[in-house]
């Protein structure tokens, strides 16, 4: 699954570049006031950052599912081990105490 959020990135990444590029044509065209073109250029940048709008949403629904499993995940982990959650946010806490002691 990871693999395919790594490709959704690239993907959205790729899409907000092809927006940029469109943004810049269309700033060229309107200084040379070509009207027509400019609406056709203006048409096809909204459709491209709706599009990449609906990308960047299912990105983060991804990324949000994920997050809700692996806090579900480790809910269950410290239900289920209390003393080895206790032990190992203990242990954690030294740490990052002694860590923090050294500045």
């Amino acid at each position: 699954m990871n693999d395919m959020t790594a490709t959704q990135r690239e993907k959205l990444l790729s899409d907000l570049k092809v927006v940029v590029a469109d943004a810049d044509e269309l700033v060229k065209i309107t200084a040379g006031s070509a009207e027509e073109e400019a609406r056709d250029i203006a048409v096809r940048l909204q459709r491209r950052m709706n599009h990449v709008k609906d990308e960047m949403a299912h990105v983060e629904a991804v990324a949000v599912a994920k997050a809700k499993a692996i806090g579900q995940s480790t809910d269950g982990y410290v239900h289920e081990n209390p003393w080895k959650a206790i032990g190992i946010a203990a242990g954690l806490g030294v740490t990052i105490g002694l860590l923090a002691g050294r500045r």
